[in-house]
């Protein structure tokens, strides 16, 4: 093993390397803290001039992470900025930036190559750069490799590039950033050496495998896997309904077969940052490839009728009270896209909401995690969350639980609501007001 190669390898294990990490969200925050808490230093890069404001002034703007662990951060050296200039005092630049798909499906690499070339200037020998954003098998090798050599620097020698995949599942607390073992691919055997002694630092187990593009591979199987399955019980979910089943029921007994089967349940749609979306980064890169991932888009497809499917049960029971949908008062219960966050990208809730509001209903929200709806890029509601009460609940012709947060009073939500669609399976007892959706 050369110098070049053994130098960094004694900096992140003498943990005398200067961590920098690029997007200071969902990702990038929590892999600061776990990097600051074990005795490094951090330098945290985002292009949000008042997020980097907050976080200097130990404040947190994620609700799971309390701010007296970024408050703990600042103390131990911990600074954020917009200033790439300062990329240069890093030794290792972790990328943990946006991948969304653009209006057409097609991913929207914009994120990851406007950072890759705000970093390019300010490159120097020694550092690793290592992409965590989700994207297509090709990306580090055809998007960060020519980027990162630009200016001269031999990926290998000089600098090393890896792939090593988030895994982050905000709200869960059986899982930490420490726990969660960390898939890495280099791009060359030096590449993936100096990864390993990045990552190994502060995560239990480093999972090597062979490539950038495995590691890219492996993250999307990961969440076409949990896709898929979410489709397949979907459809179930339609075909029991029809056949006057309950679905939670049959997914219950199933589970307990101790082999063979894991259980999936059920929802308004898919939400999030990962299962709504990284499905399409295959489908799109393997027509490069002449190849047509029916599987995958089938239970795409089904996934994103499911919200049309909520509203028709919606407007099935409000007609049975002799009622239209239109001019009805609904207040749509969760509106993060998964249970206790406040996470709501690519949440089913607000889809809901815009169909909802298209066909005319008076729509009103309320999450316990989300008291005023925020600035989105696609969605806006002038709206903030409605307090639950008996008499605010009887006063809606009908609620929509969309998302089931721990903090729902569910005995006063079925004792005062006039109509409830619970397309989460939180009421099993039938009831001629409770309509599974």
């Amino acid at each position: 093993m050369s110098d070049r190669v053994q130098a960094p390898i004694a900096r992140f294990k003498s943990k005398e390397a200067i961590i920098g990490i690029v997007g200071l969200g969902y990702v990038g925050l929590p892999l600061m803290l776990r990097y600051s808490a074990i005795g490094y230093r951090v330098l945290g890069i985002d292009i949000d001039q008042s997020k980097v404001e907050n976080l200097n002034a130990g404040h947190s703007y994620i609700e799971h992470i309390p701010a007296e662990k970024i408050a703990l951060a600042r103390q131990r050296g911990f600074e954020a900025t917009t200033d790439f200039r300062r990329v240069t005092e890093c030794d290792a630049l972790i990328l943990c930036v946006p991948t969304p798909l653009n209006k057409y499906r097609e991913p929207d690499m914009s994120f990851v190559i406007n950072t890759t070339d705000a970093l390019k200037p300010y490159l120097r020998a020694g550092q690793i750069v290592s992409l965590e954003s989700t994207t297509y098998p090709g990306t580090t090798e055809e998007e960060l490799l020519p980027r990162v050599q630009e200016g001269g620097l031999v990926v290998g020698e000089d600098v090393f590039l890896v792939y090593s995949p988030e895994r982050e599942d905000p709200g869960n607390p059986n899982f930490e950033t420490r726990t969660i073992p960390k898939v890495i691919g280099g791009h060359t055997p030096a590449c993936l050496q100096v990864g390993i002694a990045l990552y190994e630092q502060a995560i239990d187990q480093v999972v090597p495998v062979s490539s950038t593009k495995a590691a890219e591979l492996t993250k999307l199987l990961e969440n076409i896997h949990r896709a898929v399955n979410i489709g397949l019980v979907n459809e179930m979910k339609v075909v029991a309904d029809r056949m006057g089943i309950d679905i939670f029921e049959v997914v219950d007994a199933a589970a307990t077969k101790p082999f063979g089967f894991t259980a999936y349940y059920p929802g308004p749609g898919l939400g999030g940052h990962c299962i709504p979306i990284d499905p399409f980064y295959l489908t799109w890169k393997a027509r490069e490839y002449g190849l047509h991932t029916r599987f995958i888009e089938l239970s795409g497809e089904v996934n994103q009728a499911m919200p049309e499917y909520v509203v028709g049960k919606l407007m099935d029971g409000l007609n049975d009270q002799g009622r239209a949908l239109k001019g009805s008062r609904v207040l749509v219960l969760g509106i993060a896209y998964k249970k206790n966050v406040d996470d709501m990208r690519e949440s089913p809730s607000v889809e809901i909401m815009e169909l909802l509001e298209a066909k005319s209903a008076v729509v009103a929200y309320s999450d316990p995690h989300v008291p005023v709806f925020p600035t989105m890029r696609e969605h806006h509601f002038e709206l903030s969350s409605e307090p639950l009460t008996a008499e605010n609940l009887a006063s809606f012709d009908a609620v929509v639980l969309a998302t089931d947060h721990d903090r729902f009073d569910y005995a006063l939500i079925e004792s005062s609501a006039r109509l409830i669609v619970d397309s989460r399976g939180k009421y099993r007892t039938p009831a001629n007001h409770i309509i599974k959706a």
